[in-house]
């Protein structure tokens, strides 16, 4: 998300816009943004490589604040704006951050996070309240300022030590605590990216001048990379504050987009507007449209390029960049349900003894990776990740490829739910819901939703003499939404007298999952 070379040739340029008010900041004023950022994180003490956090919804300060980090050598961990204090404070704290930048809607949330927080030295809001000037933590206080205040007086131009930044996200993990996937960055000057983006450029056809729209939260990878890869190709970002179906529709007719990038759901929205709606808007303007996150269902992928034309791409990959796969529409017509094929990074189908599985078979996907995987702080889930030898990582996603290489996906061998594209992992709410006094046992996994793809489902065991009615199921219910981020916690409760466990004490979750899946090959929509 580097400026600098596209505000010296064209300043004026828009930079992004933010769709529902029209509020545009030019390349000059971006830069310059971003610049008083960097000098005020210098001045704070963060040299090269340290760690500093994003809490906020989608703004016209989102940007910067990221693009600051890319631009001083800094790793930017942009949080979930969902979750609770006490999920927020783990990732602050175990991100090393020294500085949060958040906004008055989720100044509370990251108030009472920073209680848990010894690292963090200070916290910029993005429109302040009058009342807070700091925030008093075990005989200490950590100063709050306003973001644009605090800003104002630094210098516009480069830090003089310019490097090459990035984000470090974190990922839910299985034992229910997420993990930072960390990247080792190059010591070279923001203006060179790592080649990745100039494969992604190239693949999702990039231009300068294009018009991108930006309907998911700035937090999730996906977004991240393609806002940031289009102000690095000089084209304009337009960013959505929240995604709504027809308002989508709306803003590519009033901004001409040229390219957008979505996740399934969204596809499934826009379908179902009436049909006057759907045909009320021009959408000509439109080149590339990217999805991913998470499976598109057939049927809906085929209704989307009935209406859009064969300009949607489609790519599989997770946080951790292991392995690249991607198709066009020609391609996906002529496989349907497919993937695509590897673009990035070496595939083997690996059976669970780790020999190599013929073709059509399903099983984990294993990626040869130029380097370990790794994950912050976490050298178990690390080794977990990897192969005995040190050369293969893996996600835990299972599939197959066939006979021209093409790879389709079948199940997620860790249980993970992808619900309206947002990745779940039901450790943590089943950790929670076993803490619950009326609680024996407990398994959270995903089951089919037409609308999101998965939704999270919980299966109870009650503790002995407990009635499991509509009553129990609502206050469990209830309480996983007073604990933890909403989208995490069960949309419906089940009972059952005794959870299936192996005499080892694994859950054997799959038994419970599979008899809400039906008898379809896949277990991921």
């Amino acid at each position: 998300m580097y400026p600098g070379l596209v505000a010296a040739q064209h300043p004026d340029r828009p930079c992004f816009v933010m769709a529902s008010t029209g509020e545009t900041v030019t390349f000059g004023e971006f830069d310059a943004r971003s610049n008083r950022l960097a000098h005020l994180l210098r001045e704070h003490g963060l040299r090269r490589l340290d760690h500093y956090s994003v809490f906020m919804e989608n703004n016209s300060r989102y940007l910067e604040a990221c693009s600051a980090g890319e631009r001083s050598g800094l790793y930017y961990t942009a949080i979930n704006s969902h979750l609770t204090a006490a999920e927020l404070a783990y990732i602050l704290d175990n991100s090393e951050s020294q500085v949060v930048i958040t906004s008055r809607q989720l100044f509370d949330v990251a108030k009472e996070a920073l209680a848990d927080c010894p690292r963090v030295t200070l916290c910029l809001v993005v429109d302040k309240p009058d009342d807070v000037d700091e925030i008093a933590v075990d005989g200490r206080s950590i100063p709050v300022l306003d973001f644009v205040v605090a800003v104002a007086g630094y210098p516009d131009t480069a830090v003089a030590d310019e490097a090459l930044g990035g984000a470090m996200l974190y990922s839910s993990g299985t034992t229910g605590r997420p993990k930072g996937i960390i990247r080792e960055l190059p010591d070279s000057l923001p203006s060179e990216p790592m080649p990745l983006f100039h494969f992604l450029s190239a693949l999702w056809l990039y231009r300068d001048e294009m018009i991108y729209l930006s309907p998911g939260p700035l937090y999730h990878s996906a977004p991240q990379a393609a806002v940031g890869l289009t102000i690095r190709a000089g084209g304009t970002a337009v960013i959505m504050e929240r995604f709504d179906p027809e308002l989508y529709l709306q803003y590519v007719e009033r901004y001409r987009v040229t390219h957008s990038q979505l996740v399934p759901t969204m596809f499934s929205r826009m379908l179902k507007l009436p049909d006057e709606v759907r045909a009320r808007y021009d959408l000509s303007s439109l080149e590339v449209a990217v999805h991913a996150a998470a499976p598109c269902p057939v049927q809906v992928k085929r209704d989307m390029i009935e209406w859009w034309g064969p300009i949607i791409l489609e790519y599989y990959g997770a946080t951790e960049a292991i392995g690249f796969s991607a198709c066009n529409s020609q391609e996906w017509l002529a496989h349907p349900g497919t993937v695509g094929q590897l673009k990035v990074g070496v595939l083997h189908v690996l059976d669970d003894d780790m020999q190599e599985l013929p073709v059509g078979a399903p099983g984990t996907l294993w990626f040869e990776t130029p380097q370990r995987l790794e994950y912050f702080h976490d050298p178990a889930k690390s080794a977990e990740a990897t192969s005995p030898d040190g050369t293969m990582s893996t996600v835990g996603d299972v599939g197959y490829v066939d006979e021209e290489g093409y790879l389709y996906l079948t199940d997620r061998k860790t249980f993970m739910i992808i619900s309206g594209g947002v990745n779940i992992y039901p450790q943590e709410t089943e950790d929670l819901l076993i803490t619950h006094p009326k609680v024996a046992d407990a398994a959270v996994f995903g089951v089919p939703n037409a609308d999101l793809g998965e939704e999270v489902k919980a299966v109870v065991q009650p503790m002995e003499g407990i009635e499991h009615d509509e009553a129990l199921a609502q206050e469990l219910m209830k309480f996983c939404i007073d604990n933890l981020a909403k989208y995490k916690c069960p949309r419906s409760i089940d009972f059952d007298s005794a959870l299936p466990r192996l005499p080892t004490g694994k859950l054997y979750k799959r038994v419970l999952r599979d008899k809400y899946w039906g008898d379809g090959q896949s277990r991921i929509v």
